[in-house]
């Protein structure tokens, strides 16, 4: 197959740094770096200008112990470093503050603080959990939801969340507090198109900070605002503490390394249990843990776990359940539905969460209907041994039931799977060495991919895919059907990020393993044949894809018939190979003759179809046919953007072909937003190193450079323009 892609067609252009340019039936918002690209139909537009947010706005989680003490000083810091604008030299971030430092040092409790206190300062207060890209989309998006829901409910989660940004530029004056940020990189987009606000940061890492924002290490608590924390939590608010528990209470908090978070855990059980500060020390034991750089948080707290959990245990056994699973998931956002497999009812359910919230080992969030887990109690019991070799560490057994029983069905809506997604990512992430495996919970995984592929982004899939595989390898074997399909899927997913040199050997050993299992011409084997020629081409090795397709497609017509969708897809895909290779004069009557075929039996709008209709106007832009091409192309575009989403990935390949055919015709006019709003669009969905991405850059910098030169008249001698390139389109590969 060969797409190629971007938004489309108003002719509205933003110039200048930042700006915005909104026109026409579709509302189109582009920062004049491109570092965001908003397209809305012009009403939700309008919305999103006139729209103003309540007082008081906020979305901020629940802290577990709800005291903070100390750090006035950081605060005071933090204040003057965010309201200060006169940093010129660094203006995108000039708003913007990054706090690292190790888990459980209070980085997050710290940013709520800081919210609570000035949240009157701020139009709007968002909390967006930041660890991946895609929850800081869906963080976004859930401020839609808060802000237009007359619309919002209806809308997926890139638009929702496409809408958050354009409000967010109409509207100066909020705080957006990015949570756990584990790649600094993830911000600079968001950072350059938002710089009407301020942006806080929160991150376990100093690295990669220089040139997105200015950092402020985070130290341990000072000794005695250590002993004031641990002193009001153990107590009480408002009691005082006699000069020997204050004693008691140093010597503690030094045990415990004055880390922020094993001062929270130790004061809840305290509080609980009524045990006193000394014999609480007792407990612990003389000896303290140390890691060589100082304090090592993980064990310092597991020694304060093995009294808090037993204290646990002896008030609702099934908080010890609950929380041992909780430790396999992500770490926010964790709905109560998904918990309720543990619990007979509701009422027990709450019942377990109420005493785990009171020891401080969970919070709550805002409306109660779902909870967070701190990541380093998460490592602290996932690190925790199995009973015995072939047994599956505390908890881990639990965690896979769970998302097991919460798959939805295919045909639900995206919202529900979104909210699932990181859950299973996570329990397929920490996987422990030696685990048992399921077929149950590979098939979990594959579902969770299978929606990921058909959002158009397979190229996030890949944990998830790893770790179907190998549940498959060690249930069924190297070599049974579902293991191939799983290692065909991987190498796939591998493709779709343009990662060929682990895409190409999969594939090849995928396929020998099917030609001696099922045999050279059964479906699975055609389908992985088919597979390999499509990395091929991708790798644009035609002398190996050609040869390959067509002998693919012989065997199809042979076993499948003329008009099987998967004969019809092999045809198209070798009709693109012939383009690719220049050979129009093959390539041109396959692809009308697919396209025909595809109309009649699978329907003038199915995706496949789509994909033949994008080839051939490509082939017509190739063979110079311009007059057939562009209409082609902009009909293609249209019924991809319906049919498929703004941002699926061959809506923006369709997007991209339509710009580049518009440069070919001198139409630079509406070539150039078209390419600007792709590669923005490109960065966000592929990535930034993607090769279709870098084929985007390199598109819209020759488009620029002839729009230059055609504003130079008095040029002596006229200018070669460059030619476009269209990227290779990805052959067609059906689940």
């Amino acid at each position: 197959m060969t797409d190629r892609s971007a938004p489309g067609g108003s002719g509205v252009q933003a110039t200048g740094a930042r700006s915005i340019g909104v026109g026409g039936d579709v509302g189109v918002a582009i920062s004049g770096d491109g570092a965001r690209v908003v397209m809305l139909p012009a009403e939700v537009v309008r919305w999103a200008r006139d729209v103003d947010a309540p007082p008081g706005s906020a979305n901020l989680p629940g802290s577990a112990s709800g005291v903070f003490v100390g750090r006035e000083d950081e605060l005071a810091r933090l204040r003057r470093l965010l309201a200060d604008e006169g940093e010129a030299a660094v203006t995108q971030v000039s708003g913007t503050r990054a706090i690292h430092g190790l888990g459980g040092i209070g980085k997050s409790t710290l940013a709520l603080h800081y919210a609570h206190l000035h949240r009157h300062a701020y139009t709007v207060v968002w909390w967006l959990n930041a660890a991946t890209t895609e929850q800081i989309v869906a963080g976004l998006a859930s401020l839609a939801l808060r802000l237009c829901p007359q619309w919002a409910p209806t809308a997926d989660v890139p638009e929702r969340a496409a809408w958050a940004i354009l409000w967010l530029q109409w509207h100066p004056g909020w705080l957006l507090v990015f949570d756990n940020v584990e790649h600094p990189d993830d911000l600079r987009h968001y950072l350059g198109t938002l710089p009407d606000g301020h942006h806080l940061a929160t991150s376990r890492t100093a690295a990669g900070w220089h040139a997105i924002a200015p950092t402020m290490p985070l130290g341990l608590l000072d000794a005695d605002a250590a002993v004031s924390l641990l002193c009001t939590l153990a107590l009480g608010e408002g009691q005082t503490p006699t000069p020997h528990q204050r004693e008691e209470a140093h010597a503690l908090a030094a045990e415990l390394g004055y880390l922020p978070l094993a001062l929270e855990q130790a004061g809840a059980y305290l509080f609980e249990t009524g045990t006193s500060l000394a014999d609480y020390r007792t407990l612990l034991g003389q000896v303290m843990d140390t890691a060589a750089g100082g304090i090592d948080p993980e064990r310092t707290i597991t020694r304060i776990w093995r009294h808090t959990l037993t204290a646990v245990e002896r008030r609702n056994l099934r908080a010890v359940t609950l929380l041992d699973a909780m430790a396999w998931l992500a770490p926010d956002d964790i709905p109560r539905t998904l918990l309720a497999p543990l619990s007979p009812d509701t009422r027990t359910l709450g019942e377990a969460l109420g005493v785990l919230h009171s020891y401080n080992m969970i919070s709550y969030s805002a409306d109660r209907q779902s909870v967070s887990v701190h990541r380093l109690v998460q490592t602290v019991l996932r690190h925790r041994p199995a009973a015995g070799p072939d047994e599956h560490p505390p908890g881990r057994q639990d965690a896979e039931h769970l998302i097991r029983q919460a798959i939805p069905t295919e045909d639900v809506n995206a919202p529900q799977w979104e909210q699932l997604l990181p859950h299973v990512i996570a329990v397929a992430v920490t996987t422990p060495p030696r685990s048992p495996a399921s077929t149950e919970t590979a098939d979990a995984y594959h579902s969770a991919a299978q929606y990921l592929y058909r959002e158009g982004r397979d190229a996030h899939s890949i944990p998830l895919r790893t770790a179907a595989l190998a549940q498959c390898e060690q249930v069924l074997g190297d070599t049974h059907p579902d293991t191939l399909r799983s290692r065909n899927n991987l190498a796939s997913a591998y493709r779709a990020a343009g990662d060929l040199t682990r895409a190409i050997p999969l594939h090849e050993a995928t396929l020998t393993q099917y030609e001696q299992v099922l045999g050279d011409t059964h479906p699975s084997t055609l389908l992985s044949r088919n597979n390999l020629a499509s990395a091929y081409q991708s790798a644009r090795d035609l002398t190996r894809a050609i040869p390959l397709y067509e002998a693919t497609l012989t065997q199809y017509e042979q076993v499948l018939g003329d008009t099987h969708p998967s004969t019809l897809l092999s045809r198209n895909n070798l009709a693109s190979a012939y383009e690719s290779a220049g050979d129009l004069a093959r390539a041109i009557p396959l692809l009308q003759a697919t396209l025909t075929q595809r109309e009649q039996v699978l329907g003038d709008t199915h995706p496949s179809t789509l994909v033949s209709r994008n080839n051939l106007a490509y082939a017509y832009e190739s063979a110079g046919d311009l007059t057939r091409a562009i209409p082609l192309h902009e009909a293609t575009l249209t019924q991809r953007e319906q049919v498929l989403g703004d941002t699926h990935p061959s809506t923006l390949l369709s997007r991209n072909n339509l710009a580049v055919t518009y440069f070919s015709a001198g139409d630079l006019a509406r070539a150039i937003p078209l390419l600007q709003a792709t590669l923005t669009q490109r960065e966000q969905v592929l990535g930034n190193t993607h090769p279709d991405t870098l084929l985007s850059r390199s598109n819209l910098a020759h488009a620029r450079k002839a729009a230059e030169t055609v504003q130079q008249p008095d040029t002596a001698t006229p200018a070669t323009t460059p030619a476009l390139q269209h990227p290779s389109a990805p052959p067609e590969q059906p689940e």
